[in-house]
C-alpha cells in the first residue's frame, strides 16, 4: 500500500465516505474548509490507496515549519480491525518524519462512549504517541493531547504551537469562544457545537 495526496474528487469522495459517518458533527471541518486549507498549502490530506481503492485517510493541519495536527485519522469501514490503522500511521510518521505531530483524542471522562475513547488512546499509546501534561477543549469536546517526536517536549512549547495552528486560522473571537488550550481540569464539560468555519 502507498501513502499519496488524493484528487480532489476522491477527497470529495472519502470525506462523505469514510469521514462523514464517523466523527460527530463537532469534530468535522466542511469539506469546503479542508479544500479551502489545501489549497492554501496548510493542509496535506494523505490517503493510504490500495491499488486504486483508498483504505484509509491521515488528514494533517499543518502549522509552524516542522509542527503538524493529526486532524483526522480514518480507515474505511470495510478496512477496519485488519491492522490498516496502524500501518497508515507508520506510513504518516515515515513520510512526515521531520516533523512534530500534535494529536487530540476524546477524553473518556466527557466522551459519549468511554470505552471507544479508551481504545482510541491504546491504539495511539501502542503507535509510540507520547501524551502531553494538558487537555484540551474544541467547540465543547474534551481531548487528551498526544503527540510524536524524536524527544519529549515541554508542555509550554507544545501549546505554544498547538495554539498557533488554531489561531493562524481562526479570529480572535472564535479562537476565545470555541478553543481552549488548555483546558481547564476544573471546568464542567461544555455544550459541544459543529464546527462552523
Amino acid at each position: 500500500m502507498q501513502l499519496r495526496m488524493p484528487t480532489p474528487a476522491q477527497l470529495a469522495a472519502v470525506y462523505n465516505a469514510d469521514l462523514v459517518p464517523s466523527f460527530p458533527a463537532a469534530e468535522l471541518k466542511p469539506l469546503r474548509a479542508i479544500q479551502e486549507m489545501w489549497r492554501e498549502g496548510w493542509y496535506h490530506p494523505w490517503c493510504l490507496f490500495d491499488g486504486d481503492d483508498i483504505a484509509g485517510e491521515c488528514f494533517l493541519w499543518l502549522g509552524r515549519p516542522g509542527w503538524m495536527l493529526l486532524d483526522y485519522l480514518c480507515v474505511s469501514p470495510r478496512r477496519r480491525n485488519s491492522g490498516t490503522g496502524a500501518l497508515l500511521l507508520s506510513k504518516m510518521l515515515e513520510t512526515e518524519r521531520e516533523s512534530v505531530i500534535l494529536a487530540e483524542s476524546e477524553a473518556p471522562c466527557h466522551a459519549p462512549d468511554p470505552a471507544l475513547a479508551r481504545r482510541r488512546l491504546g491504539f495511539y499509546a501502542r503507535n509510540a504517541a507520547r501524551a502531553a501534561g494538558y487537555d484540551t477543549e474544541m467547540f465543547g469536546a474534551h481531548y487528551k493531547t498526544l503527540y510524536w517526536a524524536e524527544r519529549e517536549l515541554s508542555d509550554g512549547e507544545l501549546m505554544e504551537q498547538h495554539r498557533f495552528i488554531y489561531q493562524n486560522r481562526f479570529s480572535p473571537e472564535k479562537y476565545a469562544r470555541y478553543v481552549h488550550i488548555p483546558r481547564d481540569p476544573a471546568a464542567p464539560p461544555a455544550a459541544q457545537v459543529p464546527w462552523d468555519e
